[in-house]
């Protein structure tokens, strides 16, 4: 799912004018960037975590040329799964192989 796909369900669900809906995806999206760049955790109750983790320096090889070449330190957004959302996922993805193996047979 993208963007154009998350607003135009939840247009289709909400009622509301989509201009409305885009408005509030896209207030939702910039506060969470804006909330990671100053280094801060966002934590959504029964979805997951959002959080900066640091990568140092590290030096590696030119795959071509085999040169030695440094990759510089950086920040990474890791997002951490929460439990009901992992637990949901598996239930159905387990529900989905099952209903495969029955058409199988």
């Amino acid at each position: 799912m993208n963007r154009s796909d998350l607003i135009e369900r939840l247009w289709a669900r909400s009622g509301l004018p989509r201009r409305v809906v885009e408005l509030a995806v896209t207030a939702i999206l910039a506060h969470m960037i804006d909330t990671l760049a100053l280094g801060e955790r966002i934590e959504l109750r029964g979805f997951g975590s959002f959080l900066l983790r640091y990568r140092a320096t590290q030096a590696r090889r030119n795959p071509k040329t085999g040169a030695p070449i440094t990759v510089p330190g950086k920040y990474i957004v890791f997002f951490r799964v929460g439990k009901p959302l992992r637990e949901r996922v598996n239930r159905g993805h387990l529900e989905n192989c099952a209903v495969a193996v029955k058409r199988k047979r």
